[in-house]
């Protein structure tokens, strides 16, 4: 009898810990493999089982929070707003039970700014409100990559108008890169952000005409994952028609 309670013990400890390594490997394999139908679905499944585990949760919203950046850029605007009220709730979830607020306030600067892609004509309204919260993260946890994305995001896509700068963005955007380095385990082992990052570099340094920095960060993404098929099929051959060109 008492085997069969410390049997039981155990695998209550390791399910979850199995789940939790499942959902990130679809989730990377469905990024990694340009399957965002397979993100969606793995989403929803954990949006169907969540539970008020924080760990469980703040998962949930960074796999949000990047099918919604994916909708806005496919022009699926139904999509990226249904996601979106799903991830604020998650994320109010969150913060009541006192999750970090470092990483509360990082995707609170990202919603802002997806909410100005919804609606641009609320931009002087949610601007400033996504660049507080990304500073307030800071703040709360200077070694925090994910607020100095939302930085380099808010000046990549600022017009210059209004101080916008996509070499401010890049540097925004290389101290969250090597803030992640720093830190392997969480955020470069199957971690889909670090590879969106790496390709978020590149694009910069593209939008600016600097196309051998680009190349360089498109290859180091491919390097870190050769599967990664939206650099290698997409991107990284365009770039090189644009230096063949020059």
């Amino acid at each position: 009898m008492e085997r069969k309670s410390c049997t039981l013990i155990v695998m209550l400890i390791l399910v979850p810990m199995l789940l939790a390594a499942s959902w990130k490997t679809r989730i990377y394999r469905a990024y990694t493999g340009n399957d965002m139908r397979a993100w969606k679905a793995a989403m929803d499944e954990m949006e169907n089982q969540k539970t008020n585990d924080p760990a469980y949760l703040a998962e949930l919203v960074n796999y949000q929070y990047g099918y919604i950046g994916y909708c806005l850029g496919i022009d699926d605007d139904d999509a990226a707003k249904n996601c979106l009220e799903q991830a604020e709730k998650n994320l109010d979830q969150l913060e009541q039970l006192g999750f970090s607020s470092a990483t509360i306030n990082a995707y609170r600067s990202a919603f802002f700014g997806y909410k100005i892609a919804l609606s641009p004509i609320k931009a002087p309204f949610f601007g400033p409100k996504s660049i507080k919260a990304a500073e307030q993260s800071i703040l709360a946890d200077p070694k925090n990559p994910l607020a100095y994305v939302q930085l380099g995001n808010a000046e990549f896509h600022m017009p210059a108008v209004f101080g916008g700068t996509k070499t401010k963005a890049i540097e925004y955007f290389q101290k969250a890169e090597k803030l992640m380095e720093e830190n392997p385990e969480t955020w470069i082992t199957q971690n889909w952000n670090y590879l969106n990052l790496l390709a978020l570099i590149g694009q910069s340094f593209e939008a600016l005409n600097k196309y051998e920095e680009a190349k360089s960060y498109y290859s180091k993404a491919v390097n870190a994952e050769p599967t990664f098929k939206w650099v290698k099929d997409e991107l990284l051959p365009n770039l090189d028609k644009k230096l063949t060109n020059e």
